[in-house]
């Protein structure tokens, strides 16, 4: 099932049961998929694609929720975690500390880097492989640490 059938399916739900919150994020990151596939030319998205704008959507809810928890706007950075929980939903399964770091590890060997200034050449190279699968800044931070 693609990811656009699951949403028209999760819509049809939110819709029956009157879930106004849900239906409304559902529709913002269907819209999304379909704009991205606009912008292509294709009206089918492959997964990586797929995976690549429900990452997007996930960190400028991300981003915005640190805006407005800092700016003490506790309405507005409740909602953000309920959207922010419901696209998680969508995405595939978070690598956990060790299969991440393992990851990291195998990543700096493969590159021989050995100090902070092939920082872009590893990340660059762990990116494809972790895509969707864990956050940019937790990524750079353990490569942080392993390059001091």
């Amino acid at each position: 099932m693609s990811m656009l059938d699951r949403l028209n399916e999760d819509m049809k739900t939110a819709m029956r049961n009157k879930e106004k919150e849900r239906l409304s994020v559902i529709r913002m990151v269907k819209s999304s998929l379909q704009n991205e596939g606009y912008k292509l030319g294709r009206t089918e998205l492959t997964e990586d694609e797929e995976l690549t704008v429900l990452s997007r959507e996930l960190k400028q809810r991300k981003d915005s929720y640190a805006e407005f928890k800092s700016a003490g706007r506790d309405d507005l950075s409740d909602k953000l975690l309920e959207e922010i929980a419901l696209i998680e939903t969508y995405m595939p399964r978070q690598l956990s500390e060790e299969e991440l770091e393992v990851i990291v590890i195998e990543t700096i060997n493969e590159t021989n880097a050995s100090s902070k200034a092939d920082m872009g050449k590893v990340m660059s190279s762990i990116m494809p492989k972790v895509k969707g699968k864990a956050d940019g800044a937790r990524i750079n931070k353990m490569v942080l640490q392993h390059l001091s």
